[in-house]
């Protein structure tokens, strides 16, 4: 299975000026989110790459997508009708390839020079099936992602066969449903925000939006179809050690700023200014 499409979900009404954001990256250079996340994508070994925008957006993603506009296909969600909407919405860029997929509003920040995305890939590709990068995550952060119930696959301390998918559920589903020995007190597999997707999960999209009601569509979620193709087909889960920061949420944005500088190679000059505005900080309530 070769995977050489990616697909970027840009379109939500919270979402969609997130990508445009500026950070300064691990080398220094300042960049767009979407850059840093193409460039993820691309060290990944993917050629094409379609972004679910809000029509009228395109402009302004094409402005800050760097070196890798031309490889960028822009999928417009004309209406705000919900994540599973948006992915669909881009069937005719994906054909009936496998791809990955990211959301735009997240970042991720690898501890060494491998991509985030490429353990993901190795594994969708050797097992040619779907496979979701997972993040053991305390039950206070439930509320912000999809969760996987499994079991852990024989040999391997981070890989999973999913046998359900819940999304955003109460820590009193989670721990109904969703434990999974060996993780932490607690602590749940979540969604990273990264997956590999074979075609059928487009498939069972397409058939959920179709049969959803017109008020109910925003319901219909990758978590969804994914909690479908578990019972049809081997769907695998990834266990990541990286980190993913959201860029939605308070201090989002800071925190993914505060994490590349210190993974990149400005990390002692960063580290110098933080103590000194600590120190600052002491200084003026000592006075």
């Amino acid at each position: 299975m070769k995977i050489t499409k990616a697909l970027i979900t840009a379109a939500g009404r919270r979402q969609r000026t997130l990508p445009l954001q500026t950070l300064i990256d691990r080398d220094g250079v300042e960049r767009s989110v979407l850059h840093i996340l193409l460039n993820e994508v691309v060290q990944a070994g993917v050629e094409s790459i379609g972004v679910v925008v809000w029509p009228g957006d395109e402009r302004a993603y094409a402005a800050v997508a760097g070196d890798h506009v031309g490889r960028l296909h822009f999928v417009p969600q004309s209406e705000p009708l919900g994540y599973g909407h948006a992915l669909y919405a881009a069937r005719d860029f994906i054909g009936d390839a496998p791809f990955l997929h990211l959301v735009g509003d997240h970042l991720y920040v690898q501890r060494d020079s491998q991509s985030c995305v490429q353990p993901v890939m190795e594994v969708a590709q050797t097992a040619e099936c779907t496979v979701s990068a997972v993040q053991a995550t305390r039950e206070s952060l439930l509320p912000y992602y999809g969760v996987i119930g499994g079991r852990r696959i024989q040999g391997h301390s981070d890989l999973y066969r999913v046998d359900t998918v819940m999304e955003k559920p109460t820590p009193t589903v989670a721990e109904q449903n969703l434990l999974i020995p060996g993780l932490r007190s607690g602590h749940y597999l979540c969604f990273f925000g990264m997956h590999v997707l074979t075609p059928t999960v487009m498939e069972i999209l397409g058939r959920q939006l179709a049969e959803a009601q017109p008020d109910s569509m925003a319901k219909v979620t990758l978590s969804s179809a994914l909690a479908e193709l578990s019972g049809r087909e081997q769907y695998l889960a990834l266990e990541q050690q990286n980190s993913r920061y959201d860029l939605g949420v308070r201090y989002g944005l800071l925190s993914a700023q505060v994490a590349l500088a210190l993974n990149g190679q400005d990390r002692d000059e960063v580290l110098a200014r933080l103590l000194e505005l600590l120190a600052q900080r002491d200084l003026a309530g000592v006075r």
